[in-house]
């Protein structure tokens, strides 16, 4: 079955440390541009990140510039999103997804643009 899942959501306490996963079945994830989405209820979706097919670029929305990270797993099947310093603003449902027309070193913070798989979404909430 052809998929990508989220996996690495909770709870965590304001300053915590969460690690989320996207992992692809049916298909290898690195062969594609990755972006990383949440949205809060009540708001709009908002792209935080994403990494290139060849890794080569990565960008960050300003809200979370220099407190997440993206990464590339080495089985080709995972991306890894580090969230560091969490805030109440953070807590949100996170979706990863998948683009298979980017050039291998472009992605781009538009979830418009992602078009080939969307996973279901982890929920993260940071309280006290």
């Amino acid at each position: 079955q052809v998929q990508l899942v989220e996996s690495g959501g909770g709870l965590v306490q304001p300053g915590g440390s969460l690690s989320l996963t996207c992992v692809s079945s049916g298909f290898t994830l690195g062969l594609y541009g990755v972006g990383w989405f949440r949205q809060a209820p009540g708001k709009k979706r908002e792209a935080i990140s994403c990494i290139s097919q060849n890794a080569a670029l990565t960008e960050y929305a300003d809200s979370v510039k220099g407190r997440f990270i993206i990464s590339r797993g080495s089985d080709k099947k995972t991306v890894i999103l580090e969230m560091n310093d969490l805030r109440h603003e953070d807590t949100a449902v996170y979706y990863c997804a998948t683009e298979n027309r980017f050039p291998r070193g472009f992605c781009v913070l538009d979830a418009e643009r992602y078009q080939h798989y969307w996973g279901q979404g982890t929920q993260v909430s940071v309280s006290a």
